[in-house]
């Protein structure tokens, strides 16, 4: 009797010691947060995308696509677009986005190509956003990250699979793609 008197008081310091110890540590101070979604407002609002007219197979190609996208990309949730949803679609504030459809990148044979999931990539730049664009796929899918998202590769890797799903593979593919 005495020693459960004894064992449970210690058994309890000892488990919540062990969870004090695992649990994360707060932020040290200003810096990025680990977090894309901040704890500021989150927009609701449609984000605005351009939808130009597909024809019959990329826009087959391109609705059995969104159909199969994940309601968020890491923790940002889906938002709706303003126009073109069976082609378009937008995750989180500032708005990740993924045009299905889009022209094929001219990618020069020495160009950089990052496979990701099997999926070949062209990474462009914008003032705003690194935007990536399959260079190996029936019908091209463009990914535009916003800077304020670290490590734009590992943003396109949940849509990337979605890709390998619903999109097939197609078209001349670049050297740095082979093996991929």
């Amino acid at each position: 009797m005495i020693s459960a008197l004894v064992a449970v008081p210690v058994t309890v310091a000892v488990a919540g010691f062990t969870f004090a110890s695992l649990a994360p540590d707060e932020p040290a101070g200003p810096g990025p947060s680990p977090s894309a979604s901040a704890a500021r407002p989150q927009s609701t609002a449609p984000v605005e995308m351009p939808a130009a007219p597909l024809a019959e197979r990329p826009a087959t190609v391109c609705r059995a696509l969104l159909s199969q996208l994940p309601p968020t990309v890491r923790e940002l949730p889906q938002r709706p677009v303003t126009a073109g949803a069976e082609q378009n679609a937008a995750y989180g504030d500032p708005a990740l986005t993924v045009a299905c459809g889009v022209p094929e990148p001219a990618v020069p044979p020495e160009t950089a190509v990052w496979v990701v999931d099997t999926v070949c990539w062209h990474v462009g730049e914008r003032a705003d956003a690194t935007v990536l664009t399959t260079v190996d796929r029936e019908v091209a899918v463009q990914v535009s990250v916003p800077r304020t998202y670290e490590q734009p590769l590992q943003w396109v890797a949940p849509i990337a699979q979605t890709v390998v799903a619903s999109v097939p593979s197609g078209g001349d593919v670049p050297a740095g793609c082979l093996g991929g």
